[in-house]
């Protein structure tokens, strides 16, 4: 009787140690991601290279765009455009707000009009160079925002893209680094490193970062599965489609060349839609994270390209550049550097401590030690 009644006792007591174990478990691993999650929102900004990249690229960006329509500006944006109604009744509700109006505001008078325009540019450049960003990225915005709204015929997804990110950029600290700016923090530092205005900084700009990761990711898996819906995208010649029309095949031969061999075909339609919904699981290990990068590149570059949008594609590839790791950029940087050195017949003296007025890393951040791979997992 004991022996019996003791093997309920004894598998009772092997059920509460298997729960036990369990909830120790299952605590330990709630307990370690919170600790994930302090060190890597804590423990210095992320991705700063990669932000800055996402900032030149950003006012390259605008700068081209501007460039290239300046002959054509009186008529795309400003009086001549008044054929499609917008100059009395906009599409979007951007230009009737204030902040935003600027532009709406002058569109019928020429001179002021094209002043404005002249104004966005230079504020481009600016941009592009991180000069005082926190004075020059909001007046960028605003204005950016109001004229690229001027006229929703020749807009594409691209303006949603690059208004969100320069959204969170507010947040983010996109000057630290390869900005005339971070010439100046590298002399004096405007938050020293463990004051509450560093700390309260690094919180916004890697919350920043997460959020622009989301917005992206979300984009490709959302555009992703909704072409998987379709039957071209389906059937493998999705491709062919828009190369063959008249308004994205801008470069005929190429489209021809492209659209020759009908498995090439299939393979970019489906590949476009894998590389889309699993590009977030590809960036967590590196090998599939170099994949992802390289065929995401290699897809917005033949969008570009062979369709004819360019901005479009200038964006994305700005806002990706956060996924390259910040010793990946910096070892760029370097070898690029080296080479002009030698180039410009300096000699190679890569070794050499940076000056006063260099921009690769401000004196607060020096002692810092980003974990990018944590970093990048989690972007």
């Amino acid at each position: 009787m004991s022996e019996q009644g003791s093997a309920p006792g004894r598998f009772g007591a092997f059920i509460g140690s298997l729960v036990a174990a369990a909830w120790s478990a299952v605590t330990g691993t709630i307990g370690r991601a919170f600790d994930f999650v302090e060190r890597w929102l804590f423990d210095g900004k992320k991705a700063l290279y990669g932000l800055a990249v996402t900032r030149i690229v950003f006012g390259a960006t605008a700068l081209g765009l501007l460039l290239a329509n300046f002959g054509t500006r009186l008529y795309i944006f400003g009086s001549g455009s008044a054929w499609n109604g917008e100059l009395a009744e906009p599409v979007s509700d951007f230009p009737k707000v204030w902040i935003f109006g600027a532009f709406h505001a002058v569109a019928g008078n020429d001179v002021a009009f094209t002043l404005l325009y002249l104004c966005l540019m230079v504020l481009a450049v600016l941009f592009l160079l991180g000069w005082r960003f926190r004075i020059v990225h909001p007046v960028f915005f605003a204005l950016w925002v109001g004229f690229i709204e001027m006229n929703d015929m020749v807009g594409d997804q691209g303006d949603n893209m690059f208004r969100i990110a320069l959204i969170l950029m507010f947040f983010a600290d996109p000057a630290a680094r390869w900005s005339l700016d971070a010439r100046r923090r590298a002399r004096r530092e405007w938050f020293p490193a463990g004051s509450s205005g560093n700390q309260i900084g690094t919180v916004l700009h890697n919350l920043a970062l997460v959020a622009l990761t989301a917005q992206v990711t979300f984009v490709y898996a959302s555009g992703g599965l909704y072409k998987a819906q379709g039957a071209p995208w389906a059937e493998g010649y999705a491709v062919y489609n828009p190369l063959q029309t008249m308004r994205f095949g801008t470069w005929p031969i190429l489209s021809d060349i492209v659209t020759a061999w009908g498995p090439a075909v299939a393979i970019g339609t489906w590949g476009s839609i894998v590389l889309q919904v699993a590009f977030l699981l590809m960036l967590l290990s590196r090998p599939t994270r170099l994949f992802a990068l390289f065929g995401i590149l290699s897809f917005h570059i033949a969008i570009g390209v062979l369709m004819g949008l360019p901005w479009f594609s200038l964006t994305m590839i700005a806002i990706d550049s956060i996924f390259i790791r910040d010793r990946s950029w910096k070892h760029l940087s370097a070898s690029v550097s080296r080479r002009w050195r030698q180039h410009m017949g300096r000699g190679d003296d890569a070794g050499s401590p940076a000056g006063p007025g260099s921009p690769v890393e401000p004196a607060a951040e020096r002692v810092e030690r980003p974990r990018d791979l944590a970093a990048t997992r989690s972007s």
